[in-house]
Formats: structure tokens, C-alpha cells, sequence
């Protein structure tokens, strides 16, 4: 049972209370009575306007609903379609012409290009991985992945012939990125003969090396004649350095499991290691103890013999909760949970305010900003709704106005639709756009429910309402001036285990104008950083044509005229059962919010909330529609059930869900679909979080 406490007329856990006060309004020198009588007041005004937000959601979707039961049998008229959503309220004019008014915004947001992580805030190692994945090693990344066209390193030690390729990999990136006044970095014979064609790019010496930057990146060449490496290395060149993580988002959401106080209190103290600066985990590894911390500056002279100093970690946002759920760890005056999305504004505010008033060992914006990303909002009410809540978190914190910065994910259908009025409802603390294919996807199915059956998922991904959403975006974005402001986002690449794919694919991502795109490791991101070398987004972004209209972004990914046959049919559905019930059988038993889950062809992809939503909806959606029975889902369950317990066989932690299935897992799965229509925007969390609760409890 969760010890409570009282705190101005509302309850706490009393371990979250002692959390805040002692670790935080205690050095924060913030009066703590005076704290709690604020905090007090902001719920009893924005707790209200947040449940009618939810309440304006449903009644919004039961109206889409009734629209499309009333024409079921006849054809879509996208006229009509577009007329009633303005009818309603779903589609709102859009605000005359302005740009965004940000100001204090970090160069790695506003003027930088580059990859952006995306972690789970529960794990602190990995936390600490990617804090400290601005600066990686192109040599190890090359060396350990597929993105060498090279055969796979040898068992064993150091592979030679392997290692000759990634070394030649690297002087032919330093070529094209960084050309010498004469000759090739494969002819240098060392430190002394790096002489640039541009001296623009030299930008000093470290320690061991030389800082050299391209469109606004940095690279260390590192000489070091002592090393394996370097030893055997005719330039001595032992390493490249690659900046890399400009940007990192620690998760409170979608890639997490929290679902009550001690969840949360775990969020919070990471995030306060982080803007502390004195997170720390310590593991074992190879029959020793290791313990990782956050990494220091980088150092260098100047050509003019002065000093500088680069940050040696990556520039981190939070990402709040949405507007939807609510946690059991405060209660307020009639008994009912608080909206979580309040308490990690106030909380994740309250904590990062140490590092604006500079109590941090290291310091995160070097502008006195606070970064939250705020995902999962539908259209400018919920983000005017955002807007006035940090507001109010600012003067409850004693905070200058805009403080607080929000990153707005477009990721649902009524956001996009009227994404410049979302902008504008933000605009003078926006720093952040960014598109989420699953999450987007799955709030297209769900809204459009009753229209008919969707197509396949890998057929949705050359659909025309993808293709206006994902051109839409930078283009609204470049439209309000966000370029050179803030940041124009792209979404994950999925598979971790498969970078030489994406570095064939993820370049079409500046291509498109984004100045960001999310990476699913420290690896990843310093692959990618090379993209960035390669094209100059902010030049990209200047000659992208003006946003298309709303006619394709409001078209309908319906299967009119498709008729599968029955083996489609069985692939598209294990497909789906096998994904979904791989990651929530993880969520559920072990809570773990995201991890490299096997696909059905043992591919091991990072799976969290949103692709869940979407195959979860898309199961619905064909057995709402007849296209498959209810015994068929159970068929497919009950096989892939057995296909995700051999997969998991060597974790020593995994229940197995075959011979379980009135399990909480298996369970949960199975609600997933049966009562998915009903969900409220098609979302998984109130599901996951009833069932996880239960496991919890025993």
C-alpha cells in the first residue's frame, strides 16, 4: 500500500513530497508551504480544462463516427468529408501569417543540424549512453555494424583486414568532408601535413588531435602513435571523433513503463542526476564493475592561441506525458488521480530550474532554458492548453515568461490538419516540430474507424495522406519561421541492427528539410552525423516549395476495391499479433516501455507505445469491418504466442504466454484488440497501465 501524505488539500505519496522537497525547493531555497498552496491552485484550474479537453476528443470522434456509419456503402465525397470537419470544429481557420517569437533557444535546437536520440528515462545506463553520445567513435561505429561494405569482423580479436577498411572508410569521409590544400588524408603522413582548402574548417587543436567543423559539425581527427591503431596508421591517425547527438529527449512516455509513484520517483531522480550532473550507474561487465558517469567538455586552442571548450554531452530535452492519463501517485481534493501531464510539467520544470539558476556541475542550456517536448496533443486547443499550463508552471517556479520551451510532436490527425494554428497557439516557446509515422498512423485508422477497412500496413507508407503529412510539416514549419529558431524533426529508424540501410535511406531526411531526425542508439547517431556533412539542410531548406493544401493530408488509407486472398489476410494478422504481443508481454510482465524486439522474421526492431497503437488499431479495424473473424485473432494469438515465447527463450526474466493466457499479458493483448475501438484515440496506455498495475500488485 502506498504511503500518502497531505499536502494543501490534496494527497501524495510521501516518498514523491520528501523527493521534491529535499532535493529540490530545498536548494532551490523555494518556499515549500507556499510551493504546495501554488501547486494547489494551478490543479484546481487546469485539471478541469484538461478533463474537457479529453471530453471535446470523444465527442469530436463520436460525430466522425456517426458521419461515416450514415454513408457506409457509398463512395468517400472528400468535399463533404471536408465541409463537416469544418462544421464541427475539427478543422479551425487558420491564423493570419506570422513567425515564431522564441527567443533563448541553444544553438544545437536553432542553428545546429544534426541526429537526436530518443531514450527511456527508467534506465539510467542508458540515459548516460545517450547524454554522452555527442561526441562517438566513427572507427568503433564502422568497425561493429553493417554500415561497412566489408565483411563482418572475425571472431576473436582484432580483425586486420577489417580494420584496414574502416581506416579507409574514414579518410574517404574526411575527403569529401574536409578536402586538404593538397593531396588526400590517404597520402598524409601525419599531424603537421593538415592543411585544409577551406581554413574556415580548422578550428583548432586538442589534446591529441585537430577540431575541424563542416556545416556546423564538429570532427576530431585524433593522432596517437601509442595506440593499436594508430601505431600501424602512416599519418598516425588513431581515431575520427564525430559530433554526433546534438540532441537527446529523456522519455517519461511513450518508451516507458510508469504507472505509479515508484515508477515516477524513478523518472524524476534520473532527470535530477542529469541536470545535477551526477548520474551515475555501475554495472558488470566481463567480470568487472564498471560505473559510468556523464562525460566532461571537450577542449582545444584556437588558432589565436586562446582556450575553448565544446560540450562533451548532448543537450537534453524531457518529454512529458500527454493530456490523457492520469497517475494514482497524487490525488486531488475529490479523491481522483492527478492528469500526469501536470505533474511532470510541474515536477520535470521544478528540477530542470536548478539548472537555470546554474546548480548544475556541468549546466544543459547555456541559454537558461527549460526543454520539454510535449507529444500527443490533438489540435491548437491542446496546445494553447500547454501553453498557458507552463505559464502558470513558471510563475509557480518564480520563473521568467518562456522559460519554458515545448516541443510540439505532430502526430495526430487533428494536429496536423491545423498544424499552423498549433504553432501558433505555442509560438513564442516553440522549438521543436516533428512527425511520428506509428502514432500518426495509428490516430488515422482510429479516426477514420467506421469508413471502411484500412490497407495493409506496409501499403500505408506510399499512401497519399502520409506523403502530404510528411511534406506538410516542413513546409508549415519553414512557413512560420522555425528554421534558424528551432528544430524540423523526422522520426526513428527503427532497426538498430541494420545501418547500412539506413545510411542508404535516412538521408533522404535532410533531403526533405529536417534539421533533426531520431536514431535508436549512440551508434546510430554518429552514422548518421555524416549525413549532416553531407548536405547542408539549412541551405535544403531554402528551396522547398511553399505547403500544399489539406485535400491529400485528409484523404482516407481505405482498401476500396482490394480483395486479399486468404494468405494476405493471415500474414498481415500474425504480423500484427506477433508485434503486438512481443512488446507488451515485456511492458506488461517486466516493464520495459521499449526494447529491440524481434519482428515476425526475427529482425530485431525498437518497438514502444506507438507501434503498439498501430497494429492494435489495425486488427480492430478489419475485425470491426468483417475482414477478419474474432476466432481467426485468437488463432493467430494463440501461434504467435509460441513464435514470441522461442524468441525470448534465452531471457531469464521472460513468463512465457502459452500455457498463461489468463495471464495479465496475454490478457492484455487481447483487450488490445477486442475493445480497441473503444479506446480513447485508439491509445494503449489505459489498457497497459490497468494490467501492469495488476501485475504489480500480484
Amino acid at each position: 500500500m502506498t504511503d500518502m501524505t497531505t499536502r494543501a488539500g490534496f494527497t501524495i505519496d510521501s516518498r514523491l513530497a520528501s523527493f521534491l522537497e529535499a532535493e529540490v525547493l530545498g536548494p532551490l531555497g523555494r518556499d515549500v508551504e507556499a510551493f504546495w498552496q501554488g501547486f494547489a491552485a494551478l490543479l484546481a484550474d487546469f485539471a478541469p480544462r484538461n478533463a474537457a479537453l479529453l471530453a471535446k476528443r470523444e465527442d469530436l470522434q463520436a460525430q466522425i463516427d456517426a458521419w461515416h456509419v450514415e454513408r457506409a456503402g457509398k463512395p468517400h465525397d472528400a468535399a463533404a468529408y471536408k465541409a463537416f470537419l469544418t462544421e464541427i470544429g475539427y478543422l479551425v481557420p487558420q491564423p493570419s501569417d506570422f513567425q515564431i517569437g522564441t527567443q533563448n533557444v541553444d544553438p544545437e535546437i536553432a542553428t545546429m543540424a544534426g541526429p537526436q536520440l530518443v531514450v527511456p528515462i527508467l534506465n539510467a545506463r542508458f540515459l548516460l549512453n545517450a547524454a554522452n553520445a555527442r561526441w562517438g567513435s566513427l572507427y568503433d561505429a564502422l568497425y561493429g555494424t553493417d554500415a561497412l561494405d566489408a565483411a563482418p569482423a572475425k571472431p576473436g580479436g582484432y580483425d586486420e583486414a577489417r580494420g584496414a577498411a574502416v581506416i579507409a572508410r574514414g579518410r574517404q569521409f574526411l575527403d569529401s568532408a574536409f578536402t586538404l590544400a593538397r593531396g588526400s588524408w590517404a597520402d598524409l603522413a601525419g599531424r603537421e601535413g593538415v592543411t585544409l582548402a577551406d581554413p574556415a574548417q580548422y578550428i583548432g587543436e586538442t589534446e591529441k588531435g585537430v577540431l575541424l567543423k563542416n556545416n556546423g559539425l564538429h570532427i576530431e581527427v585524433v593522432f596517437d602513435s601509442s595506440t593499436p591503431v594508430g601505431s600501424t596508421d602512416k599519418a598516425g591517425i588513431a581515431d575520427i571523433i564525430v559530433e554526433s547527438a546534438l540532441t537527446t529527449i529523456a522519455d517519461c512516455e511513450d518508451s516507458v513503463a510508469a504507472v505509479d509513484a515508484e515508477d515516477k520517483l524513478v523518472a524524476y531522480t534520473n532527470w535530477l542526476g542529469i541536470i545535477r550532473g551526477d548520474l551515475s550507474e555501475s554495472f558488470e561487465k566481463g567480470g568487472k564493475t564498471l560505473t559510468r558517469t556523464l562525460a566532461g567538455d571537450k577542449t582545444y586552442t584556437a588558432p589565436d592561441g586562446t582556450q575553448h571548450s565544446l560540450s562533451g554531452r548532448s543537450l537534453m530535452f524531457v518529454r512529458n506525458v500527454g493530456h490523457l492519463m492520469t497517475n494514482p501517485a497524487i490525488r486531488l481534493a475529490d479523491g481522483s488521480e492527478i492528469p500526469e501531464g501536470i505533474m511532470d510539467a510541474v515536477f520535470t520544470s521544478a528540477i530542470s530550474t536548478l539548472d537555470v539558476e546554474g546548480r548544475g556541475k556541468f549546466g544543459n542550456s547555456r541559454k537558461g532554458s527549460i526543454y520539454i517536448v510535449k507529444p500527443k496533443m490533438h489540435g491548437p486547443e491542446e496546445c494553447a492548453f500547454t501553453n498557458d499550463l507552463f505559464d502558470a508552471v513558471e510563475d509557480l517556479l518564480g520563473l521568467p515568461r518562456h522559460t519554458i520551451k515545448v516541443g510540439v510532436m505532430d502526430e495526430e490527425r487533428r494536429t496536423s490538419a491545423n498544424l499552423a494554428a498549433c504553432i501558433h497557439a505555442v509560438r513564442d516557446r516553440i522549438v521543436f516540430i516533428n512527425t511520428g509515422f506509428l502514432d500518426r498512423t495509428g490516430d488515422e485508422i482510429h479516426t477514420s474507424m467506421r469508413a471502411g477497412p484500412m490497407l495493409r500496413k506496409g501499403a500505408m507508407k506510399g499512401s497519399d495522406w502520409l506523403n502530404a503529412y510528411e511534406a506538410r510539416n516542413v513546409a508549415i514549419g519553414l512557413k512560420h519561421g522555425l528554421s534558424g529558431k528551432a528544430q524540423i524533426g523526422k522520426g526513428m529508424w527503427a532497426a538498430p541492427d541494420l545501418m547500412g540501410q539506413m545510411m542508404v535511406e535516412k538521408i533522404a531526411h535532410l533531403r526533405a528539410g529536417a534539421n533533426t531526425a531520431w536514431v535508436p542508439s549512440p551508434t546510430a547517431a554518429t552514422l548518421h552525423a555524416l549525413h549532416y556533412h553531407a548536405e547542408d539542410v539549412f541551405a535544403v531548406q531554402k528551396t522547398l516549395p511553399e505547403p500544399m493544401g489539406l485535400d491529400a493530408l485528409l484523404s482516407i488509407p481505405l482498401a476500396d476495391g482490394v480483395n486479399w486472398s486468404e494468405a494476405e489476410i493471415t500474414e498481415e494478422l500474425d504480423n500484427n499479433c506477433q508485434g503486438l504481443l512481443g512488446y507488451v508481454v515485456r511492458w506488461v510482465d517486466q516493464g520495459v516501455g521499449c526494447s529491440k524486439v524481434p519482428d515476425i522474421n526475427d529482425v530485431g526492431l525498437m518497438e514502444d507505445r506507438a507501434t503498439l497503437r498501430i497494429s492494435s488499431q489495425h486488427i480492430a479495424n478489419w475485425l470491426l469491418h468483417g475482414v477478419i473473424t474474432e476466432a481467426q485473432v485468437l488463432d493467430s494469438l494463440t501461434r504467435m504466442a509460441a513464435k514470441v515465447d522461442a524468441q525470448n527463450a534465452g531471457d531469464p526474466l521472460y513468463e512465457p504466454l502459452t500455457g498463461n493466457e489468463s495471464g495479465a499479458a496475454f490478457s492484455a493483448a487481447k483487450e488490445l484488440i477486442f475493445k480497441g475501438v473503444e479506446q480513447p484515440s485508439g491509445y494503449t496506455e489505459p489498457l497497459l497501465h490497468a494490467w501492469r498495475l495488476r501485475k504489480k500488485a500480484g
